[in-house]
């Protein structure tokens, strides 16, 4: 782990924005620019810098190629506005992680000194087409003719297996643990006014194994534990110290009015979902590669423990991709996440709170913008402009976002600034 002191790693969130995910940008007639376009000039308005600021653009994206035939991505920020033309660009893709690894870089560029403040951009259009190309299309990040070849809908066979070897290692998994953790995150998404599912009803038993109410996608892994198809884009804008401050001295503010990101962690796990099991095969973790990067997030901030968090954000494709987060955040034993939900520590009152947003199950899951998304809540959070969403004193929030079958792993402490 790197040495290098905080003061020199200091890097802050300025703020930013997003569209709203409950929108098809299809049916309005509109594409992926228009997305794009919404949620830098909303980001921009919502900051108060101008286009002339950035110094350097990051976009996160998955597989526009695939639902919108496009690359390119850059190109088209750099002819949104006449100030943008000539300034550098780039994307970066790992699946689900995708907006997590135009940060990370983006955080490099300003530690190495090359600029002071930049775009962080993700985006996805998804509900362009059928939910069955949909899948396919997503399924670009598993090994392709190899796993789950049999399924339907590839991504929830995926982590029905995430759920049968816990099941395997810790005692069969008891359903209704998943079924409150999908039930939290929609209604957290109520208060979220750019939630997809914001004005979504349930019916009772809606988050039980009735059938009828929320029937069986692929084998353990039922309707209301996924999250959604989004079109969406989100982006923020992050500063050295020193941008910071020009930025805070422009518009009146401390660094202690903004946000401040205190640790990073970034791993990579062999791709195929089988070698990752065996992998942690001698390990108290199913994924200690998980583990191990929000461990190295931590390091880097200085803290110990989860509890030292006020929230986390964080992936939840499904209902078991978050239970595997609450153990490998350390929030319980290995194995025990149950008893973190059953004793209400991740509810929005309740200890440590988890996906306050609403989540990917709730707020909705625009794969390339998820990881910008979650920054945008987090640093909204720290410095108490979550709005209705807002966590009492929140002072410092935990991002874990995760790509693939949990293939690329990226981490974050978010603090309030000083």
């Amino acid at each position: 782990m790197s040495t290098q002191t905080q003061e020199k790693r200091s890097i802050y969130v300025l703020g930013g924005a997003q569209t709203d995910f409950a929108r098809n940008w299809h049916r309005e007639g509109l594409g992926i620019e228009d997305m794009m376009k919404e949620a830098l000039f909303g980001g921009l308005d919502a900051t108060g810098l101008e286009c002339r600021d950035i110094e350097s653009v990051h976009v996160g994206n998955f597989v526009a190629e695939l639902f919108c035939r496009q690359g390119q991505l850059g190109g088209m920020v750099a002819e949104m506005d006449p100030a943008l033309s000539g300034v550098p660009t780039m994307r970066h893709e790992a699946a689900c992680a995708s907006g997590s690894m135009a940060m990370l870089s983006a955080m490099a560029e300003i530690e190495a000194g090359r600029y002071d403040l930049i775009c962080v951009l993700g985006v996805e259009m998804m509900r362009n087409v059928s939910g069955e190309e949909a899948a396919r299309h997503l399924g670009a990040a598993a090994v392709a003719g190899v796993e789950w070849t049999d399924a339907k809908y590839l991504w929830p066979r995926a982590f029905s297996d995430l759920y049968q070897t816990y099941s395997q290692r810790y005692g069969e998994l008891d359903y209704r643990h998943l079924g409150e953790i999908a039930r939290i995150n929609y209604a957290n998404a109520k208060r979220n006014p750019n939630a997809q599912t914001r004005k979504w009803t349930f019916e009772p038993g809606a988050f039980t194994t009735d059938d009828a109410l929320n029937p069986v996608i692929e084998g353990f892994v039922r309707r209301n534990d996924c999250g959604q198809v989004t079109d969406g884009a989100a982006v923020v804008f992050l500063a050295s110290e020193a941008g910071a401050r020009q930025y805070a001295k422009r518009h009146g503010k401390s660094l202690g009015d903004l946000a401040r990101i205190d640790g990073w962690g970034h791993r990579t796990a062999p791709m195929r979902f089988s070698a990752k099991i065996a992998e942690g095969a001698d390990s108290p973790f199913v994924l200690p590669h998980v583990h191990q990067c929000i461990q190295d997030s931590f390091g880097r901030a200085g803290i110990h423990s989860p509890f030292d968090l006020d929230l986390i954000e964080t992936h939840d494709c499904f209902a078991m991709t978050e239970y595997a987060a609450i153990d490998s955040f350390g929030i319980t034993a290995p194995g025990e996440s149950w008893k973190a939900i059953e004793d209400g520590t991740i509810s929005a009152d309740g200890r440590l709170p988890i996906n306050p947003s609403g989540g990917l199950i709730g707020l909705g899951h625009p794969v390339g913008a998820t990881g910008v998304r979650m920054m945008l809540d987090a640093q909204a959070q720290v410095t108490g402009r979550a709005g209705d969403c807002q966590v009492p004193g929140a002072k410092r929030a935990g991002i874990l976002n995760i790509g693939g079958s949990a293939t690329t792993i990226a981490s974050f402490v978010v603090s309030q600034g000083s």
